[in-house]
This record gives C-alpha cells, sequence and structure tokens, in this order.
C-alpha cells in the first residue's frame, strides 16, 4: 500500500483524537483500538471523506460502531434477551487506506 496515504491518515487521527502510546498499523481498529463509536466516529468519518475526497454514500455505520454510550446498559439488555450484538464488523487503518485509493469507502472496498 501507498505509506504517504498511510501516513496522512495516521496524522488525521491523531490531529482529531489526540496522540496515542503505541504506533498505529494497517491493523488498527478505529473502535476497538482507538475508541471511536457513535457521533466521534461519524465526525471523523466525515471529516476523513472531506480530507481524502472520498464518497461514503454506501457505508453503513452501524455494521462498524455502537452508538454513542452504547457500552454498559445496552449490553446488560443483551445479555439477558440474548440478542446478539448488532455491530457485526471492524473498520481499521487499512481500510481506510483502501478507501482513498479506491475513491470511495463501501462495503467492496473493505472486503477486497
Amino acid at each position: 500500500m501507498d505509506n504517504e496515504v498511510f501516513e496522512r491518515i495516521v496524522l488525521l487521527v491523531e490531529s482529531k483524537m489526540g496522540k496515542y502510546k503505541w504506533p498505529m498499523s494497517r491493523e488498527t481498529c478505529l473502535e476497538k483500538d482507538l475508541g471511536m463509536s457513535g457521533d466521534d466516529a461519524y465526525e471523523f468519518l466525515l471529516d476523513f471523506s472531506k480530507e481524502f475526497k472520498i464518497s461514503l454514500s454506501e457505508f453503513e455505520m452501524k455494521k462498524y460502531f455502537y452508538p454513542e454510550g452504547d457500552s454498559i446498559f445496552p449490553g446488560i439488555i443483551r445479555l439477558f434477551t440474548g440478542r446478539d450484538n448488532p455491530k457485526q464488523m471492524e473498520l481499521t487503518l487499512g481500510h481506510l487506506e483502501k478507501a482513498v485509493i479506491a475513491g470511495r469507502l463501501d462495503e467492496d472496498v473493505i472486503s477486497f
């Protein structure tokens, strides 16, 4: 992949979320590793799409991010009701790099 594009993505993450103690890699997950969820993730992806001029029109946020504040109470409800976790997939910095190259972020780009 393109190291220049990846480094620009890392700089954008750091400018929006702050500097991290460990080095970020293409496997770094936006939600699990960087703590992005809900509105923070949505705003970051909007900034990302503007910075790199990519389309998010086909991207389904709910597949990749929990809603804001969805940690304790909804987790307890899921435990007692037996309903599965609604989030199914992880979005990584490597996926964002692929999106920049393709000019869009969607299932086809992520799964390629």
